[in-house]
This record gives C-alpha cells, sequence and structure tokens, in this order.
C-alpha cells in the first residue's frame, strides 16, 4: 500500500470513528422515550398537572401508558423532523374555563409561565383562549426562547404590560395579541426590541390615541376594533415602506384621507381596510391605482361624492375586492367601467341610497366572475332581477345581497341552478312576488336565505330539505306564505335560525321543530293562525336561545316539567289555559318569560321564584287571581301583572329585588299604603293605577332615583302631595364601567331582546294616545295621581320638575291657586288639573311653556281672565268650562263680561264621559305590553361564535 493509499485509509478511518463518537453523543442526550427529550416531556406532564390542579382536562394522550411515552405524538403537539424536538405547542381552549366554572363554582388555571423556557426550539406557541389563567397575573416575566417565530395570546383578556415580557423573544416573526383588554397608547417601544416583527394584531383592544408611524414599517399590521383617533399618519420620506396589509377598521379615526404625494410611501399596499372610522372628503383617484392593491375597504365612513371611476380611469389590475358600503357616495358607477379587472372578486357598495349603480348591460359578458356582490340600499337598476343580463353571467356568486332596493319581479328561481354555488342569499325587503317554487335542483351549498319583507306567498315545498337541507338562516317573515309548514322542515339539522313570522301559516306546528333541532338558536313564528296543543305537548324543548310564538291561536296549558336551555320565551296573546305551574320547571337560564294576553287563570306560583335568572317576567292581561307571591330576585328588572284580578295586601317585604326598574300592576284588586316604595331604588316607571290603594302619598317616593314615570291613579289615596316630590331629578350615572367577559355576553341578550321584543309604551298625553319605542324613557316623563283624594294645596316645589312631559291631577281635592312655578316645567306638553277646587286667577306665566299641547282646568272655581297668548290662544273653551267666573280676553286684552268659561254647561265633578280630552288623559293611562333593558346589535345566531364575535361587536358600537 502506498504512503498516498495509506493516508487515505487512515483519514476515513478517522472520519468514520468520529461519526461513531457523534452517535454516541447525541444518543446520551436523546431519552430513551423513543425520540422526545426528558426535559420538555417532564415539561408537558408539569403543564398537564397543573390543568389537573385547576380542574381543568388533559389531554388524552399525555402520558397515559407505555405507548405513549413519545411526547412528540402527543396531541396539540409538534416536533421537528431534523432536531426531534418540540417546535410547536397549540394550547389554544386547551383549559376551558366555562366548563369548569359549570362544574365547580369557579376557574382559574395556575401554572408556571416560565415553563415554555424548557422548549429551546420552539417556533410555534399558541396560548389563545385560556382566560383565565397565570398570564393575568404572572405574565410571561423570564420568557427565553430564541427560535420563537409565531405567538398568540388572543381572546385572554390581557393587559397591556404583557408586552413588556417580549423583548427577549428576539426571532419573532407574528404576534397576536387581539381580543383582549389592552388600552392606552400603543407601546411602541415595547415592539421596537422585536426587529424580526413582519405581522402584528392589536385589533379588539382598547388602544388609544394616534397610529404610531414607526408601525407602518410592518408588513402587516392590523390595530382594528381599537379606539384610535385623529388622521392617518404620514410618513416624510419619499421611499416605499415595505407595508402590505393595514387594517385600521373599526376605530374613531377621521379626518379627509391623505393626499396622493403624503400617501406614495404606501405604494407596496395590498390591502388597506379603514372601514367603520369617521373619515371625510372625496375618495381619491390614486388608492384605486396603487400597483400591487388587490383589496380596498373604506366602508361605514361618511365619503361623499362619486366613486372616482370613469371609462377611462386606469385601474390597478391587481383589484380583487371594492367595499365602499355605509357612505354618502352619490353619481353614477357602471360595471362596465371595470371591464379591465379580470381578478374582481367582490363588489361592496350597499347602503350608498344617492349613488346610481347600472348593472345590467345587455350583451356585455364581464371578464370577472364574482364570488360576492352586495347592493343593498343603493340606486340599484330596478330590472336587476326581472331582467337579469348581468346576473346570468356571474355562475361562482357565493354572497348576494340585493335588499332594501324595492325591487320588482317575480322571486328568482333561477338562480337555484344546479351549478349554483350560493352561500348566502339576501333579498329582504323588496317587492318580490311569486312563489318558491318550482324548484328543481337541491343547494346543498346555500346556508341563508333572507327574503323577509316582500310579497312572496303561497305554500312551503313539501320536500324543502332536501331542496334547501345545508340551511342555518331561514327567513321568510312578513311574506304572504299560508298553508301548514312541511314536516321535513326538521330535517335540516344545522339550522340555527328560523323566522317565519307575520305570514298566513296555519294548522298545527310540526313538534319536531321543538324538539330536533339541535343546533336552533332562535325560532320565531309569531303573527300567524298556527294553533294545536302549545310546544305540541313536549316538555324537552331542543331551542338554545330564543323562541317567539306569540299572536297565534296556541292552547293547553304549559307543561309543569318544561326544560330546556331557553333564554328568552314569548307567548303572548294566544289561547293558553288553565293554571300556571311551574314546580318542575328546569329552564335555569330563562330570563325573559311572557305569557300576556291569555286566558290563564289561579293564582301566580311561588315556585315561579324559583327561576333564579329572570329579568323580565311579563302576565299581564290573564286571568290570575289571589296574592302576589314574596321573591327575592337580584335579577328581576321588569314585572308587569296588569288587568289581572289580583287581591292582597301590599308589604314592605314583598319587592325584595334590587334591579326593579318597570313595575306595571295596574287594573287589579290591590290594597294596601305605599310605605313599600322605598325598597325600589331603581324603578323607572311605577304604574300602579286602577287598585284600591289607600292612605297618604309619603316621602319614601321622593328617596326613588329618577323614576320616568308614576301612575297612582284611580286609588283612595289622601291627605296632601308631598313637595318634595318636586325634588325628583334623574342624575346620570357617571360610575366607570367594569368591563367583563361576562357583560359581553349580558350585551348580547339585552341587544337581542331590544330588536325582537321592542317595547310598545302607550300613554295619554297631548290628547290622545301616543306609542313610544325601546327609547321611552328618553322620549316620555309623566305622574298621574288623577282619581283619588287627594287634598290640600298643590306644592309649588311641582314647578322643579322640569323634565316632566305629562301631569294629571285630575279628580282630586286640590284647593287653593295654581303655582306660577309650573311656567319652569319647560317640557311639559300636557297639563290636566281639573276637576278639583282650585281658586284665583290663571298664572300668565303658563303662558312661556310653548310645549303645552293639551291643557284643562275645567270644573274648577277659578277666576279672571283667561290668557290668549302663546299656547293658550290654541285651547278650546271646553279647557275651561265649569269654572262660572272665568272670563275669556276681547281683541283688546279686555276681559268680556260677556263670554264666559261659566257659561258653558256644567255636568260637575262626574261629566268626564262627555269631555274626550279630559277622557284620553284620564283614562287612557299607561299600557305597557312587554318591556326589555337596553344594551346591540348581534350578533346571532351562533352560540360561543356569536359571542367570541361580540368582543369585537362591542368595540365597534362606539365608533
Amino acid at each position: 500500500m502506498s504512503a498516498g493509499e495509506d493516508g487515505v485509509y487512515f483519514r476515513m478511518r478517522f472520519f468514520f470513528f468520529f461519526f461513531l463518537v457523534v452517535l454516541c453523543l447525541l444518543d446520551s442526550n436523546i431519552s430513551t422515550s423513543h425520540g422526545c427529550f426528558v426535559e420538555e416531556r417532564t415539561a408537558l406532564m408539569d403543564i398537564g398537572s397543573s390543568l389537573t390542579r385547576s380542574n381543568g382536562t388533559v389531554p388524552p394522550s399525555w402520558g397515559r401508558g407505555d405507548g405513549d411515552d413519545d411526547c412528540c405524538l402527543w396531541e396539540r403537539v409538534k416536533c421537528s423532523n431534523i432536531t426531534g424536538r418540540v417546535s410547536h405547542l397549540y394550547f389554544s381552549n386547551l383549559y376551558d374555563s366555562l366548563e369548569v366554572l359549570n362544574a365547580h363554582g369557579d376557574s382559574f388555571w395556575r401554572f408556571n409561565t416560565t415553563v415554555f423556557s424548557s422548549f429551546p426550539e420552539l417556533q410555534f406557541l399558541d396560548l389563545s383562549s385560556i382566560y383565565p389563567s397565570s398570564l393575568n397575573i404572572d405574565g410571561l416575566v423570564g420568557l427565553k426562547l430564541p427560535k420563537l417565530q409565531h405567538l398568540n395570546l388572543s381572546y385572554n383578556w390581557l393587559q397591556e404590560s404583557i408586552l413588556a415580557d417580549l423583548g427577549e423573544l428576539v426571532s419573532l416573526e407574528v404576534l397576536d395579541a387581539s381580543s383582549n383588554a389592552m388600552s392606552g397608547v400603543v407601546p411602541t417601544a415595547v415592539l421596537k426590541n422585536l426587529t424580526n416583527l413582519k405581522e402584528l394584531n392589536l385589533s379588539a383592544n382598547g388602544f388609544s390615541g394616534s397610529l404610531p408611524g414607526s408601525l407602518l414599517e410592518l408588513p402587516h399590521l392590523d390595530p382594528s376594533g381599537s379606539s384610535l383617533a385623529g388622521r392617518t399618519p404620514i410618513n416624510s420620506s419619499l421611499e416605499p415602506v415595505s407595508l402590505q396589509v393595514l387594517n385600521l377598521n373599526n376605530n374613531r379615526m377621521s379626518g379627509a384621507l391623505p393626499t396622493e404625494r403624503a400617501f406614495g410611501y404606501l405604494r407596496n399596499l395590498r390591502e388597506l381596510h379603514l372601514s367603520s372610522n369617521n373619515f371625510t372628503g372625496n375618495i381619491s383617484t390614486f388608492l384605486l391605482s396603487l400597483p400591487h392593491i388587490e383589496r380596498l375597504d373604506l366602508s361605514g365612513n361618511t365619503f361623499e361624492g362619486p366613486i372616482p371611476i370613469t371609462p377611462s380611469s386606469n385601474l390597478s389590475l391587481s383589484l380583487k375586492g371594492l367595499r365602499f358600503s355605509q357612505n354618502n357616495l352619490s353619481g353614477k358607477l357602471s360595471f362596465f367601467w371595470l371591464r379591465n379587472l379580470t381578478k374582481l372578486e367582490e363588489i361592496n357598495l350597499s347602503g350608498n341610497i344617492n349613488l346610481a349603480v347600472d348593472v345590467n348591460i345587455p350583451g356585455w359578458a364581464p371578464p370577472f366572475q364574482l364570488k360576492q356582490l352586495a347592493l343593498s340600499g343603493c340606486g340599484l337598476d330596478k330590472g336587476i332581477i326581472a331582467e337579469p343580463h348581468f346576473l346570468r353571467t356571474q355562475h361562482h356568486l357565493q354572497e348576494l345581497d340585493l335588499s332594501n332596493n324595492n325591487l320588482s319581479g317575480r322571486m328568482p328561481n333561477w338562480l337555484f341552478t344546479k351549478e349554483a354555488t350560493l352561500v348566502n342569499l339576501n333579498l329582504g325587503n323588496n317587492s318580490l312576488t311569486g312563489s318558491l317554487s318550482p324548484i328543481w335542483h337541491p343547494q346543498t351549498a346555500l346556508q341563508s336565505i333572507v327574503i323577509s319583507t316582500n310579497r312572496i306567498t303561497g305554500k312551503l315545498p313539501a320536500n324543502f330539505s332536501a331542496i334547501f337541507p345545508s340551511l342555518s338562516t331561514l327567513d321568510l317573515s312578513d311574506n304572504n306564505f299560508h298553508g301548514e309548514i312541511p314536516m321535513s322542515l326538521c330535517s335540516i339539522k344545522h339550522m340555527k335560525d328560523l323566522s317565519l313570522s307575520n305570514n298566513n301559516f296555519s294548522g298545527k306546528m310540526p313538534t319536531c321543530v321543538f324538539t330536533d333541532f339541535l343546533e336552533l338558536w332562535t325560532l320565531s313564528a309569531s303573527n300567524n293562525q298556527l294553533g294545536g296543543l302549545v310546544f305540541g305537548g313536549m316538555k324537552k324543548l331542543s331551542i338554545g336561545f330564543a323562541m317567539h310564538l306569540q299572536n297565534n291561536k296556541f292552547e293547553g296549558t304549559l307543561p309543569r316539567n318544561l326544560s330546556g336551555a331557553l333564554v328568552i320565551m314569548d307567548l303572548h296573546d294566544n289561547s293558553l289555559s288553565g293554571e300556571l305551574d311551574t314546580s318542575f320547571w328546569n329552564l335555569s337560564k330563562l330570563q325573559v318569560l311572557d305569557l300576556s294576553g291569555n286566558h290563564i287563570t289561579g293564582s301566580i306560583p311561588q315556585k315561579i321564584c324559583s327561576l333564579a335568572s329572570i329579568e323580565i317576567l311579563d302576565l299581564s292581561n290573564n286571568n290570575l287571581s289571589g296574592s302576589i307571591p314574596r321573591c327575592a330576585s337580584a335579577s328581576l328588572s321588569s314585572l308587569n301583572l296588569y288587568g289581572n284580578s289580583l287581591s292582597g295586601n301590599i308589604s314592605d317585604d314583598l319587592f325584595n329585588t334590587s334591579n326593579l326598574m318597570y313595575l306595571d300592576m295596574r287594573h287589579n284588586k290591590l290594597t294596601g299604603n305605599l310605605n313599600w316604595l322605598r325598597h325600589l331604588d331603581k324603578i323607572k316607571t311605577l304604574s300602579l293605577g286602577w287598585n284600591d290603594f289607600e292612605g297618604q302619598i309619603t316621602p319614601n317616593l321622593c328617596k326613588l332615583k329618577c323614576p320616568r314615570i308614576i301612575d297612582f291613579s284611580h286609588n283612595k289615596l289622601s291627605g296632601s302631595l308631598p313637595p318634595c316630590v318636586g325634588n325628583i331629578s334623574c342624575e346620570s350615572d357617571t360610575a366607570a364601567q367594569n368591563y367583563s367577559p361576562l357583560l359581553l355576553i349580558y350585551v348580547i341578550i339585552e341587544a337581542y331582546i331590544i330588536v325582537h321584543d321592542p317595547i310598545d309604551f302607550t300613554f295619554a298625553t297631548k290628547g290622545g294616545q301616543y306609542t313610544y319605542g325601546y327609547n321611552f324613557f328618553d322620549l316620555m316623563s309623566g305622574i298621574d295621581l288623577s282619581g283619588n283624594m287627594l287634598s290640600g294645596e298643590i306644592p309649588w316645589e311641582l314647578g322643579n320638575l322640569s323634565h316632566i312631559k305629562s301631569l294629571n291631577l285630575s279628580n282630586n281635592f286640590f284647593t287653593g291657586q295654581i303655582p306660577a312655578s309650573f311656567a319652569n316645567m319647560s317640557e311639559i306638553e300636557s297639563l290636566d288639573l281639573s276637576h278639583n277646587e282650585l281658586s284665583g286667577l290663571i298664572p300668565w306665566q303658563l303662558t312661556k311653556l310653548s310645549s303645552l299641547a293639551v291643557f284643562s282646568v275645567a270644573y274648577n272655581n277659578l277666576s279672571g281672565c283667561i290668557p290668549n297668548s302663546g299656547q293658550f290662544g290654541t285651547y278650546g273653551m271646553d279647557s275651561y268650562q265649569g269654572n262660572s267666573n272665568l272670563r275669556s280676553m276681547s281683541k283688546g286684552n279686555i276681559c268680556s263680561p260677556d263670554s264666559g268659561a261659566g257659561d258653558l254647561p256644567s255636568e260637575g265633578r262626574d261629566s268626564m264621559a262627555d269631555d274626550p280630552v279630559l277622557y284620553a288623559v284620564s283614562a287612557a293611562s299607561f299600557v305597557l305590553a312587554f318591556w326589555g333593558t337596553v344594551a346591540f346589535l348581534f350578533f346571532h345566531p351562533l352560540g360561543q361564535r356569536a359571542i367570541l364575535a361580540t368582543g369585537n361587536l362591542v368595540f365597534w358600537c362606539g365608533h
């Protein structure tokens, strides 16, 4: 063997030996757990132990047997194929706090946050939706993960201080801190240390102040859903920054957009989202010409003028999406002007009523295929359905919204072709006719149909579920459908929102509707001719949130062992009968129960107090008798017992409820005094008229905090009126809201009540009956003490009630003069002092009351001249009749002895039936069918997804 060959041989043996040594060294550092490093497996087991201690659930595959020692094979864990070390941890929703809370009464995942430092090769860490946990207390102090590239901390209610703990994550490229409780200015100093950061998501937080311009150098920036204000930041550099995606949706930014020169540094933008802000001015042409722009969202602002697209526009050929909805745009836009945009997928121009949109161009075949088209509430070509030239060219449509356009023509069943890709269809609030048949091809992709508020008629197809097997939302309300509801409807397994209200459906509701829809969130079938046994005789209901069956012909008695997850149950104005027995009801989530306008008999059951979550209870206009049960309820805010035959003495401890805001017990046979009023700290509407209450009105009434409606009319109250009634004021509550995740759920429920159960509050004022909506607290306030035996002088302090709009003191025994201080009731609309024993002059100061539409002092002992200036020049003599010493004013402002109010017929105290104005003011009083507490818009009808999405909704509401 030559020397050269010896050298080669020696080198080969050396490298072979070296390779064996390296293998041995590597093997010495690998545990016997078949590829899983000891320290990483130990760390995961520590995390599992912390879950167990916190009553959480450990993933089943974590160390449960000899074959499960390799943690790289465990759920939520991924290892590198090269190093064998843990590289990805997917811990989103690992701790189910709601499940733990329901099972154990409290929930908190306590763990050592530095445990993640045991994974030196970790690149991806998802800690989203594990609230509440140690993250909320300890943050991520001391966390050392030099190779971490992606960190998700969303949906944890974290404070902004946690961002200070991220400085040592030098390799971090993507940070998602969305949907938390961060506030203040955006902490740019902290983020400056993350030199490799490419994508930052701070959406759905509470950041305020202006948007730091330094953040615009990130490729992807999303601080949407916060409270950022000011103008869009401007970069003085002429060189374009690397920003490609900028999402500023749902903030408070304002002003006009920067000029083309000032905005030139954003030439690399692919997506610009500025919706739901307060931007003004015109839309700049250059935005549509940015060389790389794909999606432009300017919706929900106050932009005005035309969309800067003309036949000669130099539009970016990259454009895929245009969203200009909910602005004040005007002028004209022809889709033919978009003829060069071959990549266009989405157009949303909804909510621009002055924008003329020309869609139908006969013979033109667009080069683009839209996936989303929304033209709701704009100046749309009315023939888009009757002569659908354009729509017939679009074969890939998934979302089509042509609602609120007063479109005519027949229901476009031609949309339901064999090749149709529609997922969501909204044709609501038009003037469409026709029916839902024939439809020849199943629409397996279609999930939502909204055709409400049209003139569509006919019966529903018997094979409805075969045609639309995948529906989750079906809204047929406010049409002319008739016939029975087909049984096949129940075969649609993923139905979540079913609305059949305001049609002419008849017959029995299929029993399966109440029991077989396992995902049904809301059922609305009100205002039809449906009948049969209530709930079809079923006792266990599958509906998950709300059921509206009011104004039908359902009959029978409510089951005594009713169960389900309902939050809202509305059965008012049906034909229910029998006694109400809630002894075995299992409706722990029920917050709204409306059984008004039925024929329910017997007494109110004591067990109704066991409905621990009840907020609104309406049993009005039934045949209930007996006494009112004593309930201690912290949740009850509205109780309506109007129009029954309830009796008994109301004592001090009857209403032991701290949150009662609305109480209506009118038209019953209740007795006792009013000393118990002092317990109603938060009452806004207090209606006790047409009962047998007696005794004096005590100063306890004056301790109530801002009652808007007080009706004690037609009782047996006596004595004088406490002067302190004039000091009742409405001081606004400026205490800061303590927001929490549970508040989001409360907002959802209250917003839903407002939308689906609006208040109809009827109040007799200004000579007639007026109906107010859910905001009647802002529109109406009044006091009605008529038809009692009150005496003495009217306290001048009543003039301090500057917010009051109606005051009725008629049919009592008040004496003395009309207080001149009544001139301070600057918002008064109706003032009735008739049928008393008042004397003296009508104060001339009352002529300053410019809003006073109805005024009556008939049947008193007044004297002197009747004022004729201001509103007093509009009242007829029936406002003054029965006062023999009153005289009208002549043209020369001199009292005329020949024409006095005493010359009119004087029928006496019992002449109300002949006085239509007084009859309206005295007898109509207040009628409230259903009251719901205030809140939004909802995201319904999806369960947990809807509640999570409301995190964004709540932040948007203020913008």
